[in-house]
């Protein structure tokens, strides 16, 4: 015995470890079947589907198809479902006997006169191919747009029950008088020499603000005024207003930072009238 016969062989890397033991030979009980996995990587809808997809993964012009090798490529495919045992459709057998026919008709010889577009065999086909790749691409554009219970959800909400309290931000005796200016501001443009006065009285101002304040709606502040009265008329509807607000029989609201005043009666004013 040589020392070469003595050499150990080395082992045959492990396929897997089960447990921290290794397995270098497959179990004698192990059975695949031999179509355990399969693997599809393309789907076609139909014939014109597939034609469609030959043409374009080629660059192929659609308006001058190699009738021989698109047939041949189509053929090719058939086979290859065919051994994969999946079942064929009509359609695709009928497209293959079809194909044979053009490729046929393609080969015999034509006379020089009959060579118009019209009498191109593949003609037909072409008018197809083109339909269905105009339908094509208008269905995935539209497969494309956003889609109701797919995309997006439509949420209903109840506010029967819901009861929301508005919260207006506190007015300060400043904004007041910021507005109040205003106000006596543009009298002071319409005022006119009077010929006579008139009494004016806060009393009977403060009972013609309450008047016209009746409901629960709200008018501006600005409202309140009689310009036509000048500037003796401005000061006693200002110095209603707060006399009121001062009582509680009114309330002075802002429905926003910055936003103009409104002036609406308070639930006292409303519950006493």
């Amino acid at each position: 015995m040589t020392p070469a016969d003595t050499e150990i062989a080395p082992e045959s890397p492990a396929f897997a470890i089960v447990n921290g033991t290794p397995f270098n030979l497959l179990p004698d009980d192990l059975y695949i079947p031999p179509d355990a996995l399969e693997v599809f990587l393309e789907l076609f809808a139909g014939p014109l589907d597939l034609l469609l997809y030959l043409i374009r993964k080629q660059n192929l012009d659609i308006i001058n198809i190699p009738i021989a090798q698109i047939t041949q490529q189509y053929m090719a495919y058939i086979q290859l479902m065919g051994d994969m045992k999946i079942e064929l459709a009509a359609d695709y057998l009928v497209m293959a006997a079809w194909l044979a026919e053009i490729k046929s008709r393609m080969l015999l010889p034509r006379p020089p006169e009959a060579e118009d577009e019209e009498d191109d065999p593949r003609a037909a086909l072409i008018r197809r191919l083109q339909e269905y790749e105009t339908i094509k691409y208008a269905a995935e554009a539209l497969e494309a747009l956003p889609r109701m219970e797919r995309d997006f959800f439509c949420v209903d909400v109840d506010t029967a029950t819901i009861d929301v309290e508005q919260s207006f931000p506190e007015i300060e005796m400043g904004e007041l008088l910021l507005a109040f200016k205003a106000v006596l501001k543009r009298a002071e443009q319409l005022s006119h020499h009077a010929i006579t006065k008139e009494a004016l009285s806060v009393r009977e101002r403060m009972s013609t603000i309450l008047e016209s304040l009746k409901g629960p709606d709200s008018r501006l502040f600005t409202e309140l005024f009689a310009r036509r009265e000048g500037r003796h008329g401005v000061v006693v509807s200002f110095l209603a207003i707060l006399e009121l607000g001062k009582e509680g029989l009114i309330e002075i609201i802002q429905s926003e930072p910055f936003a103009e005043l409104r002036v609406r009666a308070s639930q006292t004013a409303l519950a006493n009238h």
